[in-house]
């Protein structure tokens, strides 16, 4: 196997008396001048490697004592031995022992004395030389900790937030689990950022959102911002089981013996009814997005199926009207982390933005523009805010067509109706596909073909009113872009990326810590149509959509959808469509009825995001209607508020 080595000049580890000696070489100017990047002077292979074990004042598993969570360090020696301290990097995670992080499934690994060998991922490899220290945290119930995990509540936010408390000064910790020997983190200054994919980035959400003093920033790669959102959209089940399971999965041996009580609370408050109960209350962080004082730096995949985009808007949004410093990239991907489809620009931005945020250094990139967004496999355009400032909310109306198959979409109200009934074997996709053929599966609109590419960008809600048959239904709503490109293959083993064997390297080597992964590629299909986002809803939440009742059939009901955010260009050529089905297949559960719904075309609508609002899309059809509404401002995301920093400061 080939080993390629990323950095072609690495610099020679440098001790304390090299650093002094390498200054009497500067010019005064020189020296004085105030760093912009932090370089790898730091040994990796002499760094210090120590575990704690924090008190998280809470006692999750009834066992009469306070709950301690592992926390396992790796720092540079030479910074304490100066009198120096660090700021810290921190993952708190639930997968360290059970199921691996990173496209290699990487796991813990530790010494005869308990301390750690492998650190999971390249963070502590590549930031540990630079100055900083690497904290890895297991979430109370896995791995080394103690107490349950709840997913998302009270304990699993705690678990870190404890760990920020302590990094602080402001929490005790001790060199055992069980043992009374404190440890002081004497050794940082308390600056803490938290990153980490799927869940640890869910768990960076919910700290940042208890608003915990010394959290200067979180990275948060796929993650949720509310629980809820991750199980059911509007009652409609995403997902065959609940949060029960996930606990199940990365439970320790310790906490299935101990957590049974815990286990019964996530089965008895997340009813698979949909309804909205106090226990996803307490997994909403959007609701307490203005108590966040740490800057955002967002990741996510705009197809990802798993941790669906419908978490990215919401909390984009909260942070924007809290006035959160925020930056956001958004890729083509499914549920991949950035270090997997843009990997040297992602440790180059990732590097700068955590010398910005925890080291302070002034090095430009609070000024670069706010979004990155792929377009198409590998390439990325930029936008100096997102959503691009001149988005607004147009509503777009569908109508019955001239001609058997596809109905027509646009600004005019809509008349008539469309039928279709419930096939829970079909999916967006196979709707997609037969667009301009009338099938009873589906109701279809779309524009004509465009003179003029269309930017949708930020989040659509689609307004439906149904008459169902029987007493339960489900709907989809999908807007589509028809038209032929070449994409990131989402769907497939890799959700748009495959694993090569060729290796790169992002910082030092150990001998039980490589830091080389296999490098990956772009996965790519051609296809005639793009799902550009999409939205559910369990049509018996039409009064309230966190409580379902049954339907009475032939009985009209309205609903909004909340579909998820997207920036997406409709080009020139292509026509834009929506789609309303009932069961989308593998992406929500079916009801217990087969329902046919009937739509009411003049009261359904899709209200969409256009950069350039309701003129766009009128130029961009060539002035099809007659009129042209006056847009509204954006609902869902919106367009950002001038950046400032809040005073003071989530596989």
């Amino acid at each position: 196997m080939s080993i390629r080595t990323r950095f072609t000049i690495w610099r020679p580890l440098a001790t304390a008396a090299t650093a002094a000696l390498l200054a009497t070489f500067l010019t005064p100017a020189a020296a004085q001048a105030a760093p912009r990047e932090s370089q790898p002077v730091y040994s990796y292979e002499n760094a210090v490697r120590e575990a704690v074990w924090v008190d998280t004042g809470l006692d999750g598993d009834s066992d009469g004592k306070t709950d301690r969570v592992a926390v396992d360090i790796v720092r540079p020696r030479e910074p304490a031995q100066q009198g120096r301290k660090v700021p810290v990097i921190m993952d708190a995670s639930p997968y360290y022992s059970c199921c691996g992080r990173g496209n290699e499934s990487q796991l813990k690994t530790y010494d005869a004395n308990g301390n750690v060998v492998q650190m999971p991922l390249f963070y502590d490899n590549y930031f540990v030389p630079r100055g900083y220290a690497f904290v890895g945290v297991d979430l109370a119930g896995t791995n080394r900790s103690d107490g349950c995990v709840d997913v998302g509540g009270r304990s699993d936010i705690q678990s870190a937030k404890a760990v920020v408390d302590w990094l602080n000064g402001r929490a005790t910790a001790y060199t055992t689990r069980s043992g009374t020997t404190r440890s002081k983190a004497t050794w940082t200054n308390g600056k803490t950022g938290m990153i980490g994919k799927s869940w640890d980035g869910t768990i960076a959400n919910g700290v940042a959102a208890t608003g915990v003093k010394g959290l200067k920033t979180i990275v948060p790669i796929s993650a949720i911002s509310t629980w809820y959102d991750y199980y059911f959209s509007k009652g409609a089940p995403l997902y065959d089981s609940g949060p029960d399971w996930l606990s199940d999965y990365v439970d320790s041996p310790d906490a299935r013996a101990k957590c049974a009580a815990v286990q019964q609370k996530l089965v008895d408050q997340a009813p698979r009814t949909g309804d909205w109960t106090p226990l996803w209350t307490e997994r909403d962080y959007v609701k307490d997005a203005s108590k966040v004082k740490a800057s955002v730096f967002l990741i996510h995949g705009m197809q990802d199926l798993n941790v669906r985009m419908q978490h990215v808007g919401p909390w984009w949004d909260a942070l924007a009207r809290n006035g959160v410093e925020r930056k956001v990239w958004l890729s083509q991907t499914g549920h991949v982390d950035p270090f997997d489809f843009r990997r040297a620009t992602w440790v180059d931005t990732l590097h700068r933005w955590f010398d910005h945020e925890l080291l302070g250094y002034d090095n430009g990139i609070d000024r670069e523009p706010m979004a990155d967004i792929e377009r198409h496999p590998d390439q990325w355009v930029t936008s100096k805010s997102w959503p691009p400032r001149g988005t607004a909310t147009t509503t777009l109306r569908p109508a019955e067509g001239t001609q058997e198959g596809v109905g027509t979409l646009g600004l005019a109200k809509g008349t008539g109706t469309e039928t279709f009934t419930d096939n829970p074997a079909l999916s967006e996709t196979d709707w997609a596909a037969q667009i301009d053929t009338s099938t009873p599966d589906k109701a279809g609109f779309a524009t004509g073909p465009l003179t003029k590419d269309l930017r949708l960008s930020g989040s659509s809600k689609v307004t439906v009113t149904a008459t169902p048959t029987t007493s339960t239904a489900h709907l989809s709503a999908v807007l589509v872009d028809l038209g032929p490109d070449t994409i990131r293959d989402y769907g497939a083993s890799g959700e748009g990326i495959s694993t090569l064997t060729d290796r790169t390297c992002w910082g030092v080597s150990t001998t039980g810590d490589s830091a080389c992964f296999k490098e990956t590629q772009a996965k790519t299909a051609a296809v005639d149509y793009t799902v550009v986002s999409r939205g559910w809803a369990d049509l018996g939440n039409h009064a309230n959509p966190g409580k379902g009742v049954p339907l009475t059939p032939g009985k009209a009901y309205t609903i909004t959808l909340d579909l998820g955010a997207t920036d997406h260009v409709v080009p020139a050529g292509h026509r834009l469509a929506l789609i309303v089905a009932g069961t989308d297949k593998d992406l929500i559960d079916p009801p217990s009825t087969t329902p046919t719904l009937k739509i009411d075309l003049s009261r359904t609508s899709a209200r969409v995001p256009l950069v350039g609002g309701a003129s766009a899309f009128a130029y961009a059809t060539e002035g099809a209607a007659t009129a042209v509404p006056e847009a509204t401002p954006l609902e869902g995301v919106t367009a950002p508020r001038t950046v400032q920093r809040v005073p003071g400061g989530a596989e």
